[in-house]
């Protein structure tokens, strides 16, 4: 079986422990090729992973005729730099979130798409994961009758101020690195996009970027409400709220890799406890691009997406300065 054959630009501890061995275990994907600004460390990269090639530079890996795809897990400033750079050099692109700094920044990638008529999609991986397919089915079906409200929290602690989710200037801060989460299902539940947001933000005194935002999402029949925090107790946990019952999804976005996801489904005094089988959500997300990509078909999450979900991330950062709702534009 043809599979796509995939390098990967940079050896952020994400791809390197966690989604290119997920990605090795895909049915319809090779990983190839890595890269890395120091060649010593793709070297180690490549031997721990058992990937055949290991580049000293993102354009050395990028020139390479026989790599179809990347996937590019670079600091959030980099995202649309080298996915342009990778687009132009004929490589399918899957890209970690958020797929830019903002909406402007997105739309340049929708252009470049056009232009090169590669596949570039952004990494939400919780969109391939089953339990989000089975609460959105769920809801779809009207198993806890109208949809009325999500609430979400998803926080860690660091306050490390060489880390790069701490550099402003990178992207830093809640927003970008976890609340992007909180508006990505939320516009998948609701299955529209919100008439306007309302923001708040507490920002790290010396770091400059947001700890703490809190958002408000107004889907005209329902509402999303969230907090995010990169300086509380790690948590993370969403309520879907309807006229009949509710659900409850355990762990949102870190959902585990060798045990069960669960859902919870309250009617009443009823509880209904959904498993999910145990997959790896990175593994369904490498599939479904790949896949896509091979049998000349869009991929599952289109671009336009990533723009719109950055339009609400836009809104919620103007909502802040000006203390008012804005729509997202």
């Amino acid at each position: 079986m043809t599979k796509l054959r995939w390098g990967v630009l940079g050896v952020a501890k994400i791809a390197v422990e966690k989604v290119i061995p997920a990605m090795q275990r895909g049915k319809w994907l090779a990983v190839t090729a890595i890269a890395s600004r120091d060649h010593a460390k793709a070297d180690a990269a490549a031997a721990t992973l058992g990937i055949a090639t290991a580049y000293g530079s993102y354009e050395a890996l990028l020139a390479d005729p026989e790599i179809d795809a990347v996937y590019i897990p670079l600091p959030n400033h980099l995202h649309v730099p080298w996915t342009i750079r990778a687009a132009e050099a004929g490589k399918h692109v899957l890209c970690e979130k958020p797929i830019g700094l903002n909406a402007d920044e997105a739309r340049r990638l929708l252009e470049v798409r056009d232009r090169t008529r590669v596949q570039i999609q952004e990494a939400f991986m919780v969109r391939a994961h089953p339990q989000w397919v089975k609460a959105r089915e769920l809801v779809r079906d009207g198993e806890i009758g109208a949809l009325r409200s999500m609430l979400w929290h998803f926080s860690y602690f660091n306050d490390a101020p060489s880390n790069i989710r701490n550099i402003a200037a990178f992207g830093g801060g809640g927003l970008l690195d976890i609340g992007c989460y909180l508006i990505n299902t939320g516009r998948f539940v609701f299955d529209r996009e919100p008439d306007r947001v309302m923001g708040l933000i507490e920002r790290d005194p010396a770091l400059q970027v947001d700890r703490i935002t809190s958002l408000l999402l107004d889907f005209g029949s329902g509402h999303l409400a969230g907090t995010c925090s990169t300086q509380m107790t790690p948590y993370q946990r969403v309520h879907i709220f309807g006229t009949r019952g509710r659900i409850e999804i355990e762990i949102p976005v870190n959902a585990p890799p060798d045990r069960p996801s669960r859902l919870f489904v309250t009617e009443g005094t009823r509880v209904t406890t959904i498993e999910v089988p145990i997959c790896d959500q990175y593994t369904i997300q490498g599939d479904l691009f790949s896949q896509a990509v091979l049998e000349g078909r869009p991929t599952p999450i289109p671009l336009d997406d990533a723009v719109a979900n950055m339009m609400c991330i836009d809104a919620v950062f103007r909502s802040t300065a000006t203390g008012r709702w804005e729509a997202p534009i």
